[in-house]
């Protein structure tokens, strides 16, 4: 296969647009309802002034992209990372469209971010920068406009200084904002469920090629944050052998399977997985090319990619992170018949769970841990068996079926709202 050069120098904006525009090949969409799906409806930049512990004043870029919301309101998290630009907001606000339609809750797909080094500041300085931001964004959030949520190198903590600061200025509004403490509206499970979400599929996708035992499927995980620390302790409490975990330090690997409950506890104390007794220490990017069975890339994007994806030997790619594999590695993948579960389904448990959450503030009637996870495992393996389905019937891999679901379900919105 001849190696297409400009699909590895894409922007983040533009990888995700490569599979919006085969959805709309697939389902004949019209060319005038490409170009209004594809662009934002609405791109705030914001300045945010921080004031820091020793007295200076920083000033950092904040973004709120708004992407579509023919299907209801806009949805999506904020993360604080030094690349959270506008391409890459821009990016995962379009990914958020995709994958509410696809798993079928009533949102459309918004992000934020601030272009920040969050392991820079202090917890104070953090709490600051979080209420500067939510006055930038105010006039844009709302409970039935645009409902944020926790994404990278944010938390229920960050949530709950977005909701008091709203709050100061709008009135007590608990679902303008999901991934809050429980005791503030926040809903059981919500921590896990991207992780727990993740499993759900690796289960079916487990089931489908075959793997009865899941004692015997070895399993690699990269990123040990919320996504990927809740992904493989579930998935070791399913059975199943995690033998790697890796992090932007080091790989873990113990052939046995490592002690993810022990390394949890390692990982909170230290605040890394580097120096967990009892297992191999390799280089941090060998636990996507190491001889398992599964990989889980659940930590930043585009990490399989042109000069490493010869060297994955996972037959299934589970993408717990946003647009982990760049559009080069998933036609290669899919030529070498990797089964690859596209983020827009296999990350989707959190959103599930955000809409769950977002319900009980509305209703102001709060549901059971156990039901949270019922529900969630109902909607993610219906998710799953939808799009499986599509693809064995339209002989496409199930990235492209996932799309095409997803695209077909928003321009039929937005045709219905009479938008064209």
């Amino acid at each position: 296969m001849e190696r297409p050069e400009p699909l590895e120098q894409m922007s983040p904006f533009d990888a995700v647009n490569c599979y919006f525009e085969r959805a709309v090949e697939l389902n004949g969409i019209s060319s005038s309802m490409r170009d209004m799906l594809r662009m934002p409806a609405s791109e705030l930049r914001v300045e945010v002034p921080l004031r820091r512990d020793d007295g200076s004043v920083g000033l950092f870029v904040g973004y709120r992209v708004q992407h579509n919301s023919a299907r209801g309101p806009f949805k999506g998290g904020i993360r604080y990372h030094p690349d959270a630009e506008l391409d890459e907001v821009r990016a995962l606000a379009s990914l958020m469209t995709w994958k509410t339609a696809l798993v079928d809750v009533p949102f459309g797909g918004a992000k934020g971010g601030i272009q920040v080094d969050p392991a820079a500041l202090s917890a104070t300085e953090k709490e600051r920068l979080t209420r500067a931001y939510t006055r930038g964004i105010c006039a844009v959030i709302g409970d039935h406009h645009d409902i944020p949520a926790p994404d990278m190198n944010t938390d229920a903590q960050t949530m709950a200084w977005l909701l008091d600061e709203y709050s100061q200025l709008n009135g007590w509004t608990p679902g303008v904002v999901t991934g809050k403490p429980v005791p503030l509206g926040g809903s059981e499970g919500r921590e896990a469920a991207t992780g727990r979400g993740c499993v759900v599929v690796l289960d079916e996708a487990a089931r489908r090629l075959g793997w009865d035992e899941p004692g015997s499927v070895t399993v690699a995980v990269q990123g040990f944050g919320n996504v990927g620390s809740w992904c493989a302790r579930i998935a070791r409490e399913r059975g199943y052998r995690i033998v790697a975990v890796g992090d932007e330090r080091v790989t873990l690997h113990h052939d046995d399977g490592l002690d993810v409950d022990a390394l949890a506890r390692h990982h909170a104390r230290e605040g890394t997985i580097q120096g967990f007794a009892g297992a191999e220490q390799l280089e941090p990017d060998r636990v996507l090319t190491l001889p398992v069975d599964v990989v889980v890339p659940a930590a930043v994007g585009e990490v399989i990619h042109i000069d490493n994806v010869d060297d994955v030997e996972a037959r299934l790619v589970v993408e717990g992170a946003n647009h982990p594999v760049t559009p080069w590695a998933d036609r290669c993948l899919e030529e070498r018949g990797v089964t690859v579960v596209p983020d827009i389904l296999a990350n989707a448990g959190g959103v599930v769970v955000s809409y769950f959450e977002w319900v009980q503030n509305l209703q102001q009637f709060r549901w059971e841990g156990a039901r949270v996870e019922r529900e969630l495992r109902k909607r993610m393996t219906d998710a799953y068996t939808t799009v499986s389905t599509a693809a064995e019937e339209n002989g496409n891999g199930l990235r492209d079926a996932a799309y095409g679901l997803a695209v077909a379900k928003v321009a039929e919105a937005a045709r219905l709202r009479g938008a064209l």
